[in-house]
């Protein structure tokens, strides 16, 4: 007998050998993802889908759909907003569905003091670590390739305005929201959860200069392309620029559409 994740079950004959077997199972659990209704996916907002398959951000990066600071709209909206057919994307996220998602990107099951020091030992050390790297190297390739590439100096100036607000954002987070957020977790009290309703409508407002001021970067360097000329440091820099950029797309994702409105329900 073999029995399904649906809780279905079936006989099959002895005669049938196991590959057989595995191919009745494929065939049974692709039919079953063809006839998932994809108006129910397009009910959610796109931070949703990616809070309930984490492997759905691969595919909204590929496309340019912004899945954090924009993670509000519905796939149609964002599709619209690019000028691309979402019945594409539809198909490939509802096909992910055919290989089992592993425990580790299950961030959406996660329990939010747990989640809070994720974030912090994770994305809050990384960025941390890479704040001072990206000041030296963007203001480098622009004092000495800013001539001839002008985009540079706007690139390093807008960085710079990351990096104040991000340190005092960080700051914010580890030493008044998150301790909110752990003791409205285990004991909920009127004035932590009056923090942490004007601790976060403050944070996504950062979110969203943070990540229109990351985009821009991305937009003057042509996504980080490098021109004939570049230097080492250029690379360096550029290389440094997109891998922050990625970073800040989970980061975002993971407060604004998993812990934020989890902590909101406190």
């Amino acid at each position: 007998m073999i029995q399904l994740v649906s809780g279905t079950s079936f006989i099959v004959p002895e005669i049938l050998d196991e590959i057989t077997v595995g191919f009745i199972l494929l065939h049974l659990r692709t039919k079953k993802i063809k006839n998932m209704n994809t108006e129910k996916l397009n009910e959610l907002t796109v931070g949703e889908i990616v809070a309930n398959d984490f492997r759905a951000a691969s595919i909204f990066k590929k496309s340019g759909i912004d899945f954090c600071c924009g993670g509000k709209q519905s796939i149609d909206d964002a599709c619209r907003e690019k000028g691309i057919d979402p019945s594409g994307l539809e198909k490939q996220i509802i096909e992910l569905q055919l290989a089992p998602l592993s425990s580790s990107q299950k961030f959406n099951e996660w329990e939010l003091p747990f989640l809070c020091d994720y974030i912090v030992n994770t994305h809050h050390k990384y960025v941390l670590k890479t704040l001072p790297e990206l000041m030296f190297y963007t203001q480098k390739i622009a004092d000495v390739h800013g001539e001839h590439h002008p985009e540079l100096i706007e690139i390093a100036s807008i960085f710079s305005q990351v990096n104040d607000e991000l340190l005092q954002h960080l700051k914010n987070e580890e030493e008044v929201l998150f301790p909110a957020i752990k003791r409205a977790d285990s004991d909920s009290d009127t004035v932590d959860r009056t923090i942490i309703a004007s601790e976060i409508k403050r944070m996504e407002g950062e979110h969203d200069f943070a990540g229109g001021a990351i985009d821009k970067i991305n937009i003057l360097s042509q996504q980080y392309l490098l021109p004939e000329d570049a230097c080492n440091t250029y690379r360096v820099a550029f290389q440094l620029l997109e891998q922050f950029e990625d970073d800040l797309h989970v980061h975002v994702h993971l407060e604004n559409n998993i812990l934020y409105p989890k902590a909101l329900k406190l």
